[in-house]
């Protein structure tokens, strides 16, 4: 059996990956979350024999030691990360408090014999972006955004402990990602509920901040296949969208989708947070990939025809 810890594995990305994990019966999935943002009932435990959940705070040693001495991963997918654009700027120190759960996953790793990390980083550590599409070893990372900061210093601690200490990462750093399961205030999850309840739905600014979105299974898929195949380790792996959107043409594309009639109301931009414009290059991603990426329209109706986490 391979032992598998996902942190943060009743959110939405991690609990899909952990669907997707435990389809291979020789994996024996354990998922932590503190479920401060992640729900239990996304947790795949009724469908599959083999998926442990433990409520467990990873930033706390005590707590998260407690696992990894019962269990003996042989590898750890860290998602665990308070998330969100809104929730992390009006939660700045509890960002910080991430960096805590990030050493004592690494030290853990380190001294039970873990044989890799998979660390969800984000594109967020680009910042306002310089380069177009965003490579992951020529754009430099520019944000000063607490949650940023966080991420990016969780990628200069893999790096550290496979320099002194030989323990193996990969990084993923994603894009914006949806898909059915997503949490009611993200944009597409938001914009969808607000589109079948014909309500107003509102962007910050005029809308023509521009976004690539990853359907959930695209990046389960990239994921996956980078932990069976033994690819891209100790290195870094852009995992999200090819094509770019205006978040304007988002609201718009969703209202045509769902019949709505919804108005799009326009409100003071986000005084930070919110960058011009994200493209990443995905010449990585697509080698990990056995089909084409899901278009955003079809992503958007496979949302719409399952919309019971969204209203």
């Amino acid at each position: 059996m391979t032992r598998i810890l996902i942190t943060g594995g009743a959110g939405f990305v991690g609990s899909c990956l952990a669907e997707k994990l435990a389809e291979n019966p020789e994996n024996l999935i354990v998922i932590v979350d503190n479920l401060r943002t992640g729900e239990e009932a996304k947790v795949p435990v009724s469908r599959h024999n083999n998926v442990h959940f433990i409520k467990c705070d990873t930033n706390d040693y005590r707590d998260i030691s407690a696992v990894f001495f019962a269990w003996k991963f042989d590898y750890v997918f860290h998602y665990a990360a308070l998330v969100g654009v809104l929730r992390t700027l009006q939660n700045p120190v509890a960002v910080l408090d991430d960096i805590a759960g990030i050493e004592n996953v690494l030290k853990l790793s380190k001294n039970t014999g873990v044989k890799r990390v998979y660390f969800s980083s984000s594109s967020e550590v680009y910042g306002e972006p310089v380069e177009f599409p965003q490579n992951e070893h020529t754009t430099p990372l520019n944000s000063r955004l607490p949650y940023a900061i966080v991420k990016n210093v969780g990628e200069a601690y893999l790096r550290s402990y496979q320099k002194e200490f030989g323990l193996e990462y990969t990084i993923f750093r994603f894009f914006n990602t949806y898909g059915p399961k997503q949490s009611r205030d993200f944009v597409i999850s938001k914009f969808i509920r607000m589109a079948l309840q014909n309500e107003a739905i509102t962007i910050y600014g005029d809308g023509s901040q521009t976004r690539t979105f990853c359907f959930i299974d695209d990046n389960v898929e990239a994921c996956s296949n980078a932990f069976y195949r033994n690819a891209y380790i100790n290195d870094v792996v852009n995992v999200g969208g090819t094509v770019e959107i205006p978040i304007l043409e988002v609201a718009q594309t969703i209202i045509r989708l769902t019949g709505s009639s919804s108005e799009i109301k326009h409100v003071a931009p986000l005084e930070e947070g919110d960058m011009t414009r994200r493209r990443p290059d995905t010449t990585k991603m697509m080698k990990l990939m056995d089909r084409p990426l899901v278009s955003f329209e079809e992503g958007l109706q496979r949302i719409i025809s399952n919309t019971s986490y969204i209203l």
